[in-house]
């Protein structure tokens, strides 16, 4: 099994590479990137090259990603790749994007069986088993440093709903215990909306103060943007992540 899982990804990098010039271009409008070791830049590439061979990437109405995009995004996509298997990403197949911030219709009951519509105006959106969507305008100002990545965000996302809906707290590794996950994020995410309720300064985007869900994946953003204030202020889930991602960017 494992050898035809080398043969086909292997075929796959022979068959589908991403041009020289597109690979270049996307790496000098992500200036994080240049903090990689060169043998984790050959492995990003890798792994944004087998996404776009696996995921489609496609525009919504009238837009549609050129391939410059397209490579943009998937090297976005592949950092939390960079320590894990692509298998992590098998229940999607799509990326959705649309040019700027667009509007969804959601549908939810309430405790009392009466039905809502509302009308959301939204930059990312990841579904259960259906797609990441992204509008393009906030994808470009991903990946600068400054711990913003709508990219990484929704990814986090689609990790995070491998094991039911999107709670914080993703499936872990064999040699990872959930008690010390959960003693991690639930005080980290405790502090944070502490600080936000009394209307302090946060260590990470308030919005990170919303859910528990959006406390994991605005620190998953942080960890791949700014890890070592991630780190700084809060050690024990900057730890989590290393272990869960396979790496120590810090």
């Amino acid at each position: 099994m494992w050898s035809l899982r080398d043969w086909r990804r292997r075929r796959t990098l022979a068959r589908h590479p991403i041009p020289d010039d597109l690979w270049q271009a996307a790496c000098a409008r992500l200036p994080i990137l240049a903090a990689l070791t060169a043998e984790e830049q050959a492995r990003l590439r890798e792994q944004a090259t087998l996404l776009l061979a696996r995921k489609h990437i496609s525009g919504a109405g009238d837009f549609e990603p050129n391939a410059a995009m397209r490579v943009h995004i998937a090297a976005l996509a592949a950092l939390p790749l960079l320590g894990l298997d692509l298998g992590w990403y098998d229940n999607w197949h799509e990326i959705v994007v649309y040019p700027d911030t667009f509007v969804q219709e959601h549908e939810w009951e309430d405790e009392f069986g009466v039905m809502h519509r509302e009308r959301r105006e939204l930059d990312g959106e990841s579904w259960q088993q259906g797609p990441v969507v992204l509008a393009w305008h906030e994808v470009e100002a991903s990946g600068q440093g400054d711990g913003f990545n709508l990219v990484v965000h929704e990814i986090a996302h689609k990790l995070d709903m491998q094991n039911g809906d999107a709670n914080g707290h993703p499936p872990l590794h064999r040699n990872m215990r959930n008690s010390d996950w959960n003693a991690a994020f639930s005080a980290a995410y405790e502090d944070m909306v502490r600080r936000d309720e009394a209307g302090e300064e946060t260590p990470l985007d308030p919005y990170a103060a919303d859910a528990p869900e959006e406390f994991f994946a605005v620190a998953c953003e942080a960890f791949f943007e700014t890890p070592a204030q991630l780190r700084t202020a809060y050690p024990a889930v900057y730890e989590q992540l290393c272990q869960f991602f396979h790496r120590a960017p810090a």
